[in-house]
């Protein structure tokens, strides 16, 4: 244990004694100098990692003889470093200690590595809290709350010494049925950059020696995106880590495992350069996605796959660096030149000194009893949950009436798998290890949890599960993506086992005996993340035919469907009471689902996706046509609240030039219900001109807005004319023309229009400038 007021001992002499150490240099001096100083074997171990969990034995004593032999020159990082070990903040952090301590005193430079952490949904580590998966996230239009979020997470991280995340995924993506949908921001491209942008802000601190540094992925257009035509994929594919990297000034992107233009992400020298450091002039690290370099090619050896990544521009090799230790064997042959070797390590030494690692005296963790599921933690994790429900359908069964008799059913109900997505330390730690945690560390609140423990006064609850999530294995584990699930036994044949009989006679009769039926049914992590694939979207295993028989009692049904992706209802939903999609929503996901459905709080998300209604294997996106799309069940930006909404006064500024910086868009919301809610206000942008350079409609902003009964908010949007433009010949154009602002409760829903002249000359730009509209 580490006591209280411990401070790690100086960094090793030689990161600063030098033959010509001036008393102040530059951080590029500095970097000369250190660079110049080290070994080729410590140059290239800079861009490698490796997991620390074969340096410790089984009471977390480090094993230096191992380290003797295994790096002797030190390593650059190290992986996943909290989801390897079942280890307390307390724990993880002394071993954190010992080994860079051991690194700092006992390898030729003493460089501290750089440990790197999953922290989609908070940090992927033992006792660490858990909150809503990304694409709930994105349903609730918070930029704030989001940011909120990832502060808090990178505090905590930084804590233990990580100082690395590999989040966020800004993909967009537009495949209702892709196995990694849930870790998107969904299917908008301008929803994905704002929300990414306050994932990114959070996370950084302002300061990367105090927060923890961003990386966002996968680039470019993993998730189908690559399939896009070169216009989709500048305006849209593009802006989430284009708006990242240039507003919240992120300083690591990884590419993808997928091909573009025929060639592997990480070997992809127009995506690396031209893109990345030549158009968007970014100075930042390349890491490769986990084992990627070895999927390259596999006509090629070893050698020539890590020439052809690192001659790409991709810096380090993640996780164990297996493709990067060949290396040396590429430059004796001349397949990699000195200048470009120094070039990644400058760059991983530059991101180091970023941190702080490279300081002297570096504080690379804390001292004294460290907690992470805080009370604040837990509060903003119930809060993103409220808001990243979406309510899809409610005749008015919702929120339930006094002294209702509840049968609560099915298999999501009462299991804490309804709750953690992919890339939680629960989903991680079953589906590569093959171990079940339990709801503890942190506490993980299910759906029964949550309406038992909050059930108001004269109501009465009674529960059987009814019906498993399925009796086969639905999933097929595709080889595309990880390497490694090619070498994990018995992966094709793996499925959860609740523990719990699903007794449907049961569930059947306390249904038929209630007032109303709660069904939580959907997806788990073994149905749905990365590498799952399903072949359909309608509910897994015999849960349709379970709804089905729960509707022929006759009792209403509330559907409360959790899971990383849309399920296709149609034919279901029409014959349910009410429709909830509440996604993963964390570890106080019961909580506040509870309160939803109790009619404590007023549910006030909105869909991220097109919400499909029948099997959809192309693309689809709102944005495409005005009109209604029959595919599309529930629309982009639609979610129903327990209040209604009027919206009225919209003024806009009717003219302007071109080369005008802003143009003002206000419109009066008005709570019209009998009940405290918030609305997502959104705008929209259309060309009134028949104008084909631009989308028939396209978000360019939004605001949440709380309101009271009868009570009435201006909302003002400050938008820019550059978010008027298109990318056309290798520029950005803004054409003058007559345009509309569409004002919106969905991309379906108009209920405001305004109409604008922009005058003047044609507009050209090299880049885009501004991103967002401003709300006032």
């Amino acid at each position: 244990m580490v006591k209280k007021g411990f401070v790690l001992a100086g960094l090793s002499a030689s990161l600063f004694c030098g033959c010509t150490t001036k008393t102040t240099e530059t951080a590029e001096e500095k970097i000369d100098r250190i660079y110049n100083n080290m070994s080729q074997g410590e140059r290239i171990a800079q861009l490698q990692g490796t997991y620390m969990t074969q340096f410790f034995d089984e009471n977390d004593k480090l094993d230096t003889a191992l380290c003797r032999r295994l790096i002797p020159n030190g390593i650059g990082h190290f992986s996943q470093f909290t989801m390897n070990f079942r280890k307390t903040p307390d724990e993880m952090r002394d071993m954190v200690a010992q080994m860079q301590d051991w690194l700092i005193h006992n390898t030729p430079s003493g460089i501290p590595a750089l440990l790197h952490e999953e922290v989609l949904s908070g940090i992927n580590g033992y006792d660490a809290t858990v909150y809503p998966q990304q694409i709930g996230l994105a349903c609730s239009f918070n930029p704030e709350l989001a940011e909120k979020k990832t502060y808090e997470t990178a505090s905590d991280l930084r804590k233990i010494g990580g100082m690395q995340a590999l989040s966020p995924m800004v993909d967009v993506v537009r495949n209702p049925s892709f196995n990694r949908l849930e870790e998107s921001y969904g299917e908008d491209g301008y929803l994905s950059a704002v929300m990414g942008v306050a994932f990114v802000k959070g996370l950084q601190h302002g300061d990367l020696k105090q927060g923890v540094s961003a990386c966002s992925k996968h680039f470019l257009g993993y998730g189908g995106g690559g399939n896009a035509d070169k216009k989709e994929l500048m305006e849209e594919i593009l802006l989430p880590h284009e708006a990242i990297l240039r507003v919240s000034d992120s300083k690591v992107v990884m590419t993808g495992y997928h091909l573009f233009d025929s060639v592997k992400c990480v070997a992809n020298s127009y995506l690396q350069e031209g893109i990345l450091r030549d158009y968007l002039k970014f100075d930042g690290l390349l890491v490769s996605d986990y084992s990627s370099i070895e999927q390259i090619d596999d006509r090629l050896d070893s050698t020539m796959r890590a020439a052809k990544a690192l001659n790409a521009g991709n810096d380090v090799d993640f996780p164990e660096g297996k493709s990067y230790k060949f290396l040396p064997d590429a430059i004796e042959k001349g397949l990699v030149s000195q200048q470009t070797l120094e070039k990644a390590v400058k760059r991983v030494l530059m991101h180091k000194e970023r941190l702080g690692l490279l300081d002297k005296n570096a504080k690379l963790y804390e001292s004294g009893h460290i907690e992470w599921d805080s009370k604040e933690n837990r509060n903003t994790a119930y809060q993103l949950a409220t808001q990243s429900v979406v309510m899809l359908q409610n005749n008015g069964v919702l929120p339930l009436k006094k002294a209702s008799k509840i049968a609560l059913v099915g298999p999501n109900a009462n299991s804490m798998w309804a709750m953690v997505g992919d890339y939680s330390y629960h989903s991680m730690r079953y589906f590569w290890k093959k171990e079940i945690e339990n709801d503890l560390n942190p506490r993980i609140v299910n759906l029964k949890a949550g309406m038992e423990a909050n059930i108001p006064d004269g109501y009465s609850l009674k529960y059987s599960r009814g019906c498993d999530w399925t009796e086969v294995v639905e999933t097929v584990v595709e080889q595309g993506g990880d390497p490694r699930v090619a070498y994990m036994q018995d992966i094709q044949n793996r499925k959860i086992d609740s523990g719990e009989e699903a007794n449907l006679d049961e569930a059947l009769k306390i249904a038929s005996e209630s007032d109303v039926i709660v069904a939580a049914v959907g997806e788990n992590v073994m149905l749905c993340g990365e590498n799952r694939d399903r072949t359909t979207l309608r509910l897994p295993g015999k849960q349709e035919q379970f709804v089905e028989k729960l509707v022929a009692t006759g009792k209403p049904v509330v559907l409360v469907i959790f899971g990383g992706r849309s399920q296709i209802i149609s034919g279901l939903a029409e014959k349910c009471a009410a429709v909830i999609q509440a996604w993963y929503p964390g570890e106080e996901g019961g909580n506040a689902i509870a309160d939803i459905i109790y009619g404590k709080v007023n549910p006030s998300g909105k869909l991220s996706v097109s919400y499909p209604n029948v099997e959809i294997k192309e693309p689809i996106c709102y944005n495409t046509s005005v009109e209604k799309d029959p595919r599309i069940a529930y629309p982009f930006g639609y979610g129903l609240s327990y209040t209604t909404f009027e919206y009225s006064n919209i003024k806009a500024d009717t003219s302007a030039t071109t080369d005008s910086e802003k143009i003002m868009i206000s419109v009066d919301v008005k709570n019209t219900g009998k009940m405290a809610g918030d609305e997502i206000v959104q705008l929209y942008l259309s060309p009134a001109d028949g104008n084909k350079n631009i989308r028939p409609i396209q978000l360019q902003g939004f605001a949440r807005v709380s309101l009271n009964p009868d009570e009435t908010k201006t909302v003002k949007f400050e938008m820019y004319t550059t978010q008027f433009g298109y990318y056309s010949d290798n520029h950005w154009v803004v054409d003058p023309g007559k345009y509309t602002v569409k004002i919106a409760a969905s991309s379906q829903d108009i209920r405001q229009t305004a109409n604008i002249e922009l005058t003047g000359n044609q507009r050209n730009l090299d880049l885009r400038t501004k991103y967002f509209a401003e709300v006032k």
